[in-house]
């Protein structure tokens, strides 16, 4: 929660793992607080033509972040997808100290 108590923006990938590549199809999912309303994409910084809608497949290499219309939610926090070859990757999910971890190594 932020200090004003609304839950800020989140930005989900499927499939969970990070580095995000363009071979394994990523979805990426905008999701603000409250019902849905209008979502707007950000690629490299810049808004970009994916406009309204809350969830697509990726078919371009860059940097990712999403907004919803809902007051006070602010960016997501950003996700890179790639066109990497070789990728060492770990799952997207918020890890903890002690946690296991599952490395993949991928070409």
């Amino acid at each position: 929660l932020s200090p004003t108590g609304a839950q800020t923006t989140q930005l989900l990938v499927e499939p969970p793992w990070r580095p995000a590549v363009l071979w394994d199809r990523v979805n990426l999912t905008c999701q603000g607080s409250g019902t849905a309303g209008a979502t707007t994409w950000y690629k490299d910084g810049q808004r970009w033509g994916q406009e309204g809608v809350s969830s697509f497949t990726v078919t371009e290499s860059g940097t990712y972040t999403c907004q919803t219309d809902r007051p006070g939610s602010g960016l997501s926090l950003s996700v890179n997808v790639s066109d990497d070859r070789l990728v060492l990757q770990v799952s997207a999910r918020a890890l903890l100290e002690g946690d296991m971890v599952t490395l993949r190594c991928r070409y």
